[in-house]
């Protein structure tokens, strides 16, 4: 069982919470304009973020910078654990958007929208690695 690297996680993490902002905010404005209601933009932005964020991380840090955890064998439960938690991340940012106003306050909605998924994802694949029997090479 390899040890895992402190570097290569902080790494993922870090690559995932930012690709997971920046996509949520770019979705929010592709689809603001579209007449959808801006709890269904939240969830659609969280969502899309949570799934591109965790393929840049898993080409960046498994593929590219380093060996992390290997997520291309995560089971089916894991995977419905994320939507949910994409869910309740981006239900979260459309509450904290209510205070705001404007459009800018609608790509604030979409960064955190991608920001609480992903951190939401996050602690869930922390979670499943940590209590996995499987080793991470």
């Amino acid at each position: 069982m390899a040890v895992k690297s402190g570097g290569t996680v902080s790494a993922g993490l870090i690559v995932l919470i930012l690709v997971a902002a920046a996509i949520g905010a770019i979705v929010t404005i592709i689809l603001q304009n579209t007449g959808l209601e801006p709890r269904l933009i939240a969830i659609i932005s969280g969502f899309v973020a949570t799934i591109a964020a965790s393929i840049a991380r898993y080409r960046v840090v498994f593929l590219g910078a380093g060996r992390g955890p290997d997520d291309s064998k995560i089971p089916s439960l894991v995977v419905i654990y994320a939507a949910i938690a994409s869910i309740a991340g981006s239900l979260a940012a459309h509450d904290i958007n209510l205070s705001f106003e404007g459009d800018t306050a609608t790509v604030f909605m979409g960064a955190l929208a991608g920001l609480f998924s992903a951190i939401l994802m996050a602690m869930l694949m922390i979670t499943y690695h940590t209590n996995s029997s499987t080793p991470i090479d």
